[in-house]
């Protein structure tokens, strides 16, 4: 029998050989092995409007990651190195050209088109071929997963994106009183663009096709005619075999009974298309619009309009079994109906549109310059920098094609859970407006696929996902392969299976209809051998649904499958022996996949399957073993001990705020400049851990401290979810942590010459601040390290030539005034200058960044959190001596309100504070992994053995009074985060400060010493208690009070002439009466911009009372 034990050794196989992040490298690998080749070869050929000349494209070669360097040479790069100077990590990029003239091919020239941005760790990437060695010695966290581009210094993941998969028909009934009854869909897509098409059932019984390029309807027998099935009888034998179907057909084969002919068909569809035009004209209009752009995915020349009636007839014979009730709707958020674009898949897209924006600007050189002259040079004619600039462009704003947004994203390095979870998120695109409750719900196959527990509370709830632990993603096989085989194994053409009427189960490929087999548990069960035995790739899916009799086949890209145990007559494949092959390091997680002992199933095949959840529970009829239960889980929710016993919003709480957690984020800290960064001093390892959390290795990249806490009620500073944490514990360094801020700078050249200079910028510069905000500046105009500045000191001094070009004065002997245009530190920050790092930025400049830390002691409103969602800020700081202690003396760091427990449920928490006690007094490990933990037995036996009660409590004394306290308190040790809401970055007050400049109102914003404002409730309020002086104060003088000068004939603004020392009306000239008005400067706005819209407001003025 094996054990858990053994279960546990094949994820860690797992992730030895995978990692964490394996489907982002493995889809961009894909992407640049195969599917960059690909695109080039779409287009192929470019085709110039000067007669007989051409060019071809060849292969196309990526270099290694390299930078060119302001003075023109070309250089090797490492991340760290574009990290630093802000670059990008990207390769050369060198495509094969060769110029044709009248048919005769001169020779082919290597031409550099671009440079594409590289995933670190991927193929291409020079870490991955480091060992742990030359990694530490390249400035890299061996650690460190990879997975993300460097773009202008930045760390960007492409996150990914869930979507309705492509090329399959899904049938709904409609709701509601539309004139469809039941609707058909499929979104075809192919390179570049996705069309959807729809087929809907009409009240009378008659089936019409719509799709985006012909407006309106069209009959299905007509549109089946314009695709050259010419009689009835032909177009009924394309949709079915089966009677009743057929039948169903009459009323629509009756809707296009006026058209008889394939010309007249493509004439009613060229009609809707090219209106007005002569025949034949529409005719090839309508043949056009049907090669490209319906159904594309299966074709766009003339020889594929069968397949694409055979497609047609599929939609229609799968609409009306759903009218006769032979299926159920199809569910669209079923697993098997989604796939994950992953950043292979997004990076194709968006390389595709810059490749083709290239070639028109390519087209339009080449005839530029054949136009001028005989020879070209085709090497000088290329512009590289459109493709560089439009991929760096999307990756570096988040703005991909298709108009989607936020799909790049700047990598989470709070810590290491953050970063690995940032790595694994799956984001759906549906929009958060609208209710969608059931693309939110938890679906049950997404079991072992995403995560049950992590996602955000929000407008985002159940749209943003995680990956579970052992999910992969597919990335893809060829389909003609898998045809030819499923041919082979006795399934009939469909053609030919119409004709000769034969009746089976259909075979769909990757959504496809491709034939008709007799015996299809024979075909099944055959492909599932050739798999296991390694004869077809492990990516082919095969599903049989008995109640429709279909068998679906797949082996597209983005489907999300997951490792079983694969069962024989209950007797599972994996044995004692593989177990220890795996231990001895003979064989890897590949070898059993190999081997056929474990498989990957995707959504689809798991509706084949009987899956038992432990060994014990094998009968007979199961066909695969979970590998271990805790897989449903994903990275973050895995950290959770005893998840199992908490109730379930807890642990999205916990696995939201484990992501907040200071910690070590990177070992290479010291080399790294993030613009911000948080660092805990002390961090431990938890005493209640995870096994995942050691296979992981997250406890070397702790993020957290074991705390002594203690569940009592102590003097009501801890109501409310405040925390009362003892002050001693705190000056002896626990939760200590320092923040990092970097500021940088560059000396920039402008056109004209001039250039910004960084110096102590002199007092006559423009904008010149008080002279003590330069007091650390070096005659460099750089501040030293470790110099302890405040809010508003200069870091940089710089002067910036003046923004506009004044004309030359003669006379002046002064030349321009320069500006200043300094880096100074944020104005609610103080710290030590850390690191001052001076470098030359891809542009040759001069660039300086300059990282500041400041060290953050636990204070009073600062956050800390359990793992178990049990968050609370710090209500008291009390010393050591007024802290209640136990009878050995022990005081605890933290003690929480008895209140924050029964109704949340956490017995996490609970059986965590006792197995941090158990692991504390024996040494012994405590295990929390869910569903196969250290048993709360184990613990109470270690406790006893230990003298302690079982039920962790303890008598305690109060430490104010020194007597004993009446009840008897729950004490131990719990794994505590402290999360990075520190109140120092909250605080916010104001007295005076900035103003808008177009409303004179006080700024926005703690950022920019905003006010607070005064809203209109709170003027309510005031109103309501009649406080007309304080309300007045409060929205006029403290505000934007201004005089105005007002005209008493006319009532328009006036204004005060200082040269002739006069008030002047604009209407009524000198001899005006004004007067001196109090009021807002934003009515005085108004005003004025009433007057610019032709509207005339006059202000009538009444003596004051």
């Amino acid at each position: 029998m094996i054990t858990i034990n053994d279960r546990w050794i094949l994820v860690e196989a797992f992730f030895k050989e995978k990692g964490v992040v394996r489907q982002h490298l493995d889809s961009f690998d894909d992407f640049i092995k195969n599917k960059i080749q690909e695109i080039i070869n779409e287009q192929k050929v470019i085709e110039t409007d000067i007669p007989g000349f051409k060019v071809k494209f060849g292969e196309l070669i990526i270099k290694r990651p390299t930078v060119y360097e302001a003075d023109g040479s070309e250089r090797e790069i490492t991340p760290m190195e574009a990290r630093q100077r802000n670059l990008t990590y990207a390769s050369s990029m060198f495509l094969k050209i060769t110029p044709i003239e009248d048919g005769f091919e001169e020779e082919e020239q290597e031409v550099y088109i671009g440079k594409l941005p590289i995933m670190v760790r991927s193929s291409l990437c020079w870490l991955s071929r480091m060992s742990k060695e030359e990694l530490i010695e390249a400035g890299e966290d061996p650690n460190d997963p990879g997975g993300y581009f460097i773009i202008n210094g930045s760390e960007r993941v492409l996150v990914i994106q869930e979507d309705l998969a492509v090329n399959r028909i899904l049938v709904d009934i409609v709701e509601g009183s539309s004139s469809a009854t039941h609707i058909a869909k499929v979104f075809s897509s192919t390179a570049g663009y996705r069309i959807p098409i729809v087929m809907e059932r009409m009240k009378n019984g008659d089936l019409q096709v719509s799709f985006p390029a012909v407006p309106g309807r069209i009959p299905l027998a007509i549109l089946m005619r314009a695709l050259g099935v010419a009689s009835d009888k032909e177009i009924v034998e394309l949709i079915s075999s089966d009677p009743e179907i057929q039948n169903s057909l009459i009323p629509t084969l009756e809707a296009g009974m006026e058209i008889n002919s394939i010309e007249d068909a493509l004439d009613y569809i060229g009609n809707r298309i090219a209106i007005g035009q002569t025949r034949d004209f529409r005719i090839q209009r309508a043949e056009q619009i049907l090669d490209k752009y319906f159904l594309p995915h299966i074709g766009t020349s003339p020889n594929d309009r069968r397949k694409k009636a055979l497609f047609l007839g599929q939609m229609a014979e799968k609409l009306i079994e759903l009218v006769l009730g032979r299926r159920k709707p199809d569910d669209k958020d079923h697993y098997a109906n989604k796939r994950a674009k992953l950043a292979g898949d997004l990076l194709s897209s968006l390389f595709r549109v810059a490749f083709r924006s290239f070639c028109r600007d390519l087209k339009y050189q080449l005839e530029r310059a054949k136009s001028r002259s005989k020879r070209v040079s085709i090497s000088t004619l290329v512009r590289a920098d459109i493709i560089t600039e439009r991929i760096r462009h999307a990756i570096a704003t988040g703005n991909w094609v298709g108009g989607k947004t936020g799909v790049s994203q700047i990598l989470d390095r709070t810590n290491y859970m953050s970063t690995l979870g940032h790595l694994r998120r799956v984001v759906s695109p549906l929009s958060r407006s609208q209710p969608h409750f059931e693309a939110r719900d938890l679906h049950p196959t997404q079991w072992g696929r995403l995560c049950s527990t992590e996602t955000p509370e929000g407008p985002n709830c159940g749209l943003v996902k995680n990956l579970a632990l052992m999910a992969t993603i597919s990335v893809g096989i060829d389909e003609r392969l898998i045809e030819e085989i499923l041919y082979e194994l006795g399934t009939e053409p469909i053609e030919i299976a119409r004709k000769k009427g034969i009746i089976g189960a259909k075979v769909i490929l990757n959504g496809r209809l491709i034939g008709v087999h007799e015996k299809p548990e024979i075909l099944v069960s055959e492909v599932r051998k050739l798999r296991r035995r390694g004869k077809i790739h492990h990516e082919v899916n095969i599903a049989y649904y008995t109640t429709t009799k279909e068998i679906y086949v797949n082996c597209d890209a983005g489907r999300v499958r997951r490792p079983l145990i694969i069962v024989d007559n209950g007797i599972p494949r994996l044995t004692k022996e593989h177990i220890e092959k795996l231990k001895s390091g003979e064989w890897t997680w590949s070898d059993l996949i190999e081997q056929g002992i474990i498989e990957y199933l995707d959504a689809e095949e798991e509706e084949n399957t009987y899956i038992a959840i432990s060994p014990e529970e094998l009968t007979k009829e199961h066909t695969h073993l979970e590998i271990v239960p805790t897989t449903i889980l994903g990275i973050n929710a895995s950290m959770i001990p005893f998840i199992e016993t908490n109730q379930s919003p807890r642990n999205t709480y916990g696995s939201a705020m484990i992501k907040q957690a200071l910690g070590l984020y990177s070992i290479n800290f010291i080399e790294r400049l993030d613009s911000r960064a948080h660092l805990l001093h002390y961090p431990q390892k938890p005493l209640v851990n995870t096994r995942v959390a050691k296979i992981l290795g997250l406890e070397k990249r702790a993020a957290g401290q074991n705390f002594i806490v203690a569940v009592l009620s102590y003097s009501g500073y801890n109501i409310e979810d405040a925390i009362i944490v003892n002050k001693s514990s705190v000056e002896r360094g626990l939760a200590r942590s320092t923040f990092f801020r970097s500021y940088e700078t560059e000396e920039r050249k402008y056109p004209g010459g001039q250039e910004d200079k960084i110096e102590i910028p002199s007092p006559n510069v423009r904008g010149y601040r008080p002279q003590e905000v330069y007091r650390y500046l070096g005659e460099d105009g750089i501040i030293e390290p470790e110099s302890v500045v405040s809010g508003g000191d200069v870091l940089i001094g710089k002067t910036s030539p003046p923004r506009f070009l004044e004309e030359y004065k003669e006379f002046e002997a002064t030349g321009s005034v320069r500006r200043e245009t300094s880096v100074s530190m944020r104005s609610d920050e103080d710290g030590i200058v850390d690191l001052v790092l001076l470098t030359e930025s891809g542009d040759g400049n001069k660039l300086i960044k300059i990282r500041v830390r400041n060290e953050r002691i636990p204070e009073l409103g600062d956050k800390f959190a359990s793992r178990h969602g049990q968050k609370g800020v710090i209500g008291i700081l009390v010393p050591q001596y007024d802290m209640p202690y136990t009878e050995d003396g022990i005081v605890p760091d933290l003690i929480i309100n008895p209140h924050a427990i029964p109704s949340r449920m956490t017995v996490g928490q609970l059986l965590e504070t006792l197995g941090g006690k158990a692991a504390a007094i024996s040494g012994i490990e405590i295990d929390g992994t869910a569903f196969c933990g250290t048993s709360e037995k184990e613990m109470y036996e270690i406790l006893e053995k230990a003298g302690f009660k079982p039920c962790g409590k303890e008598i305690m004394y109060d430490g104010r009074t020194g007597r004993i306290l009446e009840a008897e308190v729950f004490i131990g040790i719990v794994y505590y985060l402290k999360l990075h809401h520190m109140v120092r970055d909250k605080m916010h007050a104001r007295a005076r400060g900035p103003v808008q400049i177009l409303t004179r109102q006080p700024t926005e914003g703690r950022a920019r010493e905003g006010g607070l404002r005064f809203g209109e409730m709170e003027r309510d309020c005031l109103i309501g208690h009649g406080a007309a002086m304080l309300l007045k104060e409060r929205l006029l003088d403290e505000s934007d009070r201004t005089i105005v000068y007002v005209c008493e004939s006319c009532g328009l603004i006036a204004y005060y002439d200082r040269i002739k020392d006069r008030y002047i009306c604009p209407v009524c000239g000198e001899k005006a009466k004004i007067s001196s008005v109090v009021m807002s400067y934003a009515f005085k706005l108004l005003l004025q911009e009433l007057m610019s819209l032709n509207i005339l407001p006059r202000l009538k003025l009444s003596e004051r009372v």
